[in-house]
C-alpha cells in the first residue's frame, strides 16, 4: 500500500507521459527501443527482463545521457509495478528525451506474461 503523497506524485507524472501495458509492449517487439530497469540494485540482481539495462531510479537522470546519448531513442522504463518508472519517465521527458514510455505493471506484468528473464 503506497502513501497518498507518493500516489499523487505518480499520478501527476502519469498525466504527462506515455504508458504501455504488457500487451502493447509485446506489439513493440519489432520497434527499436532501449529497455531500462529502474528498480534498486538488489531487485535487478534477483532477476530482470532479458535484454534490459539497469539505471536505477536514484541515478538514471545522472547517467542516462552517457548511456543513451540520442534523445530521439525510444526508451521503455520498468520498475516493480509502473510507479517509479512513471516518475523517472517524466524526468527524462523534461530532460529532452522525445519518447519515453513507462511499462504499466512493470516487472510483475513481465513475469505474469512469461517473458524472458535473466538472473
Amino acid at each position: 500500500m503506497h502513501n497518498q503523497g507518493f500516489l499523487d506524485l505518480v499520478n501527476d507524472a502519469k498525466s504527462r507521459i506515455e504508458q504501455v501495458d504488457i500487451g502493447g509492449y509485446k506489439q513493440m517487439s519489432g520497434e527499436s527501443h532501449v529497455l531500462i530497469d529502474v528498480r534498486e540494485e538488489s531487485e535487478w540482481a534477483a532477476g530482470h527482463a532479458k535484454g534490459a539495462i539497469h539505471l536505477g531510479k536514484g541515478i538514471i537522470e545522472r547517467d542516462i545521457e552517457k548511456t543513451v546519448p540520442d534523445h530521439a531513442s525510444v526508451l521503455v522504463l520498468y520498475c516493480g509495478g509502473g510507479f517509479r518508472s512513471a516518475i523517472a519517465a517524466d524526468n527524462l521527458r523534461k530532460m529532452g528525451y522525445q519518447r519515453v514510455i513507462s511499462l504499466d505493471g512493470g516487472w510483475r506484468a513481465w513475469n505474469e506474461a512469461g517473458l524472458p528473464v535473466e538472473r
